[in-house]
């Protein structure tokens, strides 16, 4: 952690991946009005640091690569400590390992910090909001903004398709993804497909299937910040259940997201916004790690994709967006 400025000492562990990051957002908006004098230092991943930078309530990013090592902070040196991770006792040793004059979190008998009960069946964003209500911190689970890029977008007023997820389960299949871009295309929208680098591949197909050119594939091209770009101009995302879908809620950006192995209870979008939620809850088998994608995701056809897009009242883009070309 960088030098002390001369302001107290606020610190946030949550080092998990981008959308845990994102449903932790109204949290921190909270903590940052109630310690408006406090220096705030969110622990979390190194590579989210772009997205940390988006955030306009952190103060400064501390790389912490998991729980299997201490927070890289000299024991004493913080006031507040802020476990926004779990309630478990990787998460809780370390935070106590902190020594902090104050600890927000939820009940820890152990270390002898009192909080509110882990709460099972909620929102992950109303989790987080909701500690925060119970230590006297009042939260908006619905707060969700971040900063927009200062880097202009490669593709202006786009429709987003994000064909990427890290694991098998939430893999939709690359025809129906063609087929969804063959009817945006169809509808006047313009496509780029984006994704991360192990995502290339499923891209490409779904570019071929469609008749896309090549410039149109952005998975594996774009940085975290260019990324958040994109997404914060276009005209609508269609996405599984990642990150994606989190940056669409952030900038509020209409999006249609489906969903497989985690329920939309937990990890969907605002009630409140411009976003349909596609899912059969009947089939979910709910193993998050499978390499076969969940029934209740396959349940999901492109035509139930494309009515959801004409619900939301998409207006055409503006041509010359990187599909084009």
């Amino acid at each position: 952690m960088p030098p002390s400025d001369g302001r107290p000492e606020l610190l946030v562990l949550r080092a998990i991946k981008l959308g845990d990051l994102l449903v932790a957002v109204p949290a921190l908006h909270a903590l940052r009005r109630a310690f408006p004098d406090h220096r705030i230092t969110l622990a979390t991943t190194a590579w989210l640091a772009p997205v940390v930078e988006l955030l306009p309530m952190v103060d400064v990013h501390l790389a912490q690569h998991g729980l299997d090592h201490p927070v890289a902070v000299e024991p004493g040196t913080v006031d507040v400590a802020v476990n926004l991770h779990g309630a478990g006792p990787e998460s809780s040793d370390l935070v106590a390992a902190l020594g902090a004059r104050r600890v927000l979190g939820h009940a820890d008998p152990v270390h002898g910090e009192d909080g509110p009960a882990w709460p099972d069946d909620v929102h992950e964003r109303v989790r987080w909001a909701s500690l925060m209500d119970w230590h006297g911190i009042p939260a908006d689970p619905d707060e969700v903004w971040i900063d927009r890029p200062a880097t202009p977008p490669v593709a202006t007023g786009a429709a987003v398709v994000h064909v990427g997820a890290f694991h098998g389960a939430r893999h939709w299949p690359t025809d129906r993804f063609a087929d969804v871009v063959r009817g945006l295309r169809a509808r006047g929208l313009d496509v780029v497909l984006t994704g991360g680098a192990d995502d290339v591949a499923r891209a490409r197909a779904v570019a071929d299937a469609a008749g896309l050119a090549p410039g149109a594939v952005l998975a594996g091209v774009l940085e975290l910040q260019p990324f958040a770009a994109v997404v914060a101009d276009a005209r609508v995302v269609v996405t599984v259940d990642t990150g994606a879908a989190h940056l669409a809620s952030a900038y509020g950006i209409p999006s249609v997201v489906l969903f497989g192995p985690a329920p939309p209870e937990a990890w969907g979008p605002p009630e409140h916004g411009p976003h349909v939620v596609l899912t059969d809850a009947s089939l979910r088998r709910g193993d998050v790690f499978s390499d076969e994608p969940d029934p209740a995701l396959l349940a999901v056809v492109a035509d139930d994709v494309l009515a959801a897009v004409d619900g939301l009242g998409v207006v055409p883009a503006v041509t010359g967006s990187a599909g084009d070309r």
